[in-house]
């Protein structure tokens, strides 16, 4: 018998962390039902279709596919049954707006190269810091990712302790990456994937060293259909395990009954003996349990360090654009202005570093013949006023840097043009301050820092999700989902 047969569960959200959640729970034996507020499963992996193109509206960069492997393994599928994947080369591009362009390859002889072109010695250097980078990856993930350490006490135990021995647990990424490259392009092509983790140089921890090993390692996928077509492909699988999923129903309430709950919805009610909550987890304190089922004060909430929204332009451009690789990445020489006006002193960057993304580099089914699908995307800080006349303002200023600093006018060529900001964030996904991604990972936010996956307020009402462990990012929900899971089938399995 199924450890969880017998039992029912509500799902409130789709995202990564919801997705990845109902399918251990209905491949346990629950009866579990999905309720997704929007028109379409994904969360904030959203697509946008207008006049044939076909936009990623959220994540868009296919990293750790060891993780997806190891998802769809639990059940004994592959991730290539649901959708292709292509390893993409360069797996980016970065412009200096110094004039200076890099190409980060498959080729780590060539990116040595590279580095040594900057500094003497730091060929070597990119090897050494690989080599700390793996490492950090093989024992983080075994012992610190897939393993939910709740509480300081386990963190301490001396097994863990031994476990460890020789990571870079403590400083800060900017510390750690100093002590290997003098050079601040060097540095910052080190960094720049903090950015996934929604932290600065300054605030994030050492440890994330290991996005490294991602990066130039594990390597950049692209998965056919985008983000979307993953989406697509564990809704299909939930669906073969017996998960049911509904759209357009937002949760206006999650009550407690006798012997369960009633999640209730603009469209209809919901009876449940257990309630996982991917939505915004401050969204479902604050806003879907009465005051007495709260584990956090509104304070609580206020007080958080949170992960930068972001301006996007998604942009259907007639012809080709090739000054750009599929992921580009533009960078100010010194961006720590950039991060000081997302963490310290927010303000809309007017020296910004950004992101574009042309997935019609790879895939000519996201736009028609003859054209380009692209969208920018700028890190910003959360809870900025982003009214018409400001956007209408920032959109020339980055129409005008993506003309002046990758050669890529993009004006007169645009048919389809969206823009999506704090705004959309806060109103789309009910997010904390309109953050694009959730709490940040400083130090004070790593770990057992973050909320937790329990509730300890409500018994059978569980989190999944960015705001959990292990944090921020596809691959971080999806394991999300496992913890989640694994702490259900702990308290309610048969």
């Amino acid at each position: 018998m199924n450890s969880l047969a017998g039992e029912s569960v509500v799902v409130v959200g789709s995202g990564f962390g919801g997705l990845s959640t109902a399918c251990y729970l209905a491949d346990a034996g629950a009866d579990v039902t999905v309720i997704e507020k929007n028109e379409q499963l994904g969360g904030r992996a959203s697509v946008l279709e207008r006049d044939g193109f076909r936009f990623d509206m959220g994540p868009s960069w296919y990293l750790m596919p060891d993780v997806f492997e190891r998802f769809f393994g639990h059940f004994d599928r592959e991730p290539t049954e649901y959708y292709g994947l292509e390893h993409l080369d360069p797996h980016y591009r970065i412009f200096f707006k110094d004039g200076d362009q890099v190409d980060v390859t498959r080729d780590l002889e060539r990116t040595k190269q590279v580095f040594e072109s900057y500094e003497t010695g730091a060929g070597e250097a990119l090897e050494r810091y690989l080599d700390k980078s793996e490492e950090n990856y093989e024992v983080g993930m075994e012992h610190f990712v897939y393993e939910d350490r709740a509480s300081f006490r386990e963190f301490v135990d001396i097994d863990v302790a031994r476990q460890a021995r020789g990571l870079s647990l403590l400083g800060s990424m900017q510390d750690h990456v100093e002590n290997y490259f003098d050079h601040p392009k060097l540095q910052q092509i080190m960094q720049y994937t903090l950015v996934f983790l929604g932290g600065s140089p300054k605030n994030t921890p050492a440890l994330y060293n290991l996005m490294s090993h991602v990066d130039f390692n594990l390597g950049v996928w692209y998965p056919e259909g985008g983000m979307g077509g993953v989406v697509d492909g564990i809704v299909e699988m939930g669906e073969e395990l017996g998960a049911e999923f509904l759209v357009d129903e937002p949760v206006t309430e999650i009550k407690g009954r006798y012997g369960g709950f009633l999640v209730e919805t603009e469209r209809d009610k919901h009876l449940a003996d257990i309630v996982v909550s991917d939505a915004d987890y401050a969204h479902t304190e604050q806003e879907l349990l009465p005051p007495e089922k709260r584990q956090y004060s509104a304070d609580y909430w206020d007080s958080r360090t949170y992960a930068p929204s972001a301006f996007l332009m998604y942009m259907g451009v007639e012809g080709d654009v090739p000054e750009l690789e599929h992921h580009t990445l533009v960078l100010p020489t010194d961006w720590e202005q950039h991060f000081d006006q997302i963490f310290e002193e927010p303000a809309w960057p007017e020296n910004p570093a950004y992101y574009l993304c042309v997935p019609s580099k790879t895939d000519d089914t996201v736009a028609p013949d003859g054209y380009s699908n692209l969208f920018v995307l700028v890190p910003v800080a959360p809870g900025l006023d982003d009214d018409e006349e400001t956007r209408d303002w920032y959109r020339e200023l980055i129409l005008d840097d993506i003309a002046a600093f990758t050669d890529t006018d993009l004006r007169d060529r645009m048919v389809v043009e969206e823009t999506f900001s704090v705004s959309e964030f806060t109103d789309r996904y009910n997010s904390m301050q309109g953050t694009a991604l959730g709490m940040a990972h400083t130090l004070r936010q790593t770990a057992m820092f973050r909320p937790p996956h329990r509730s300890e307020a409500v018994e059978g009402l569980y989190f999944t999700g960015s705001y959990t462990t292990p944090g921020i990012g596809v691959p971080m929900c999806l394991i999300s989902g496992d913890i989640t899971a694994d702490a259900v089938l702990e308290d309610y399995g048969a």
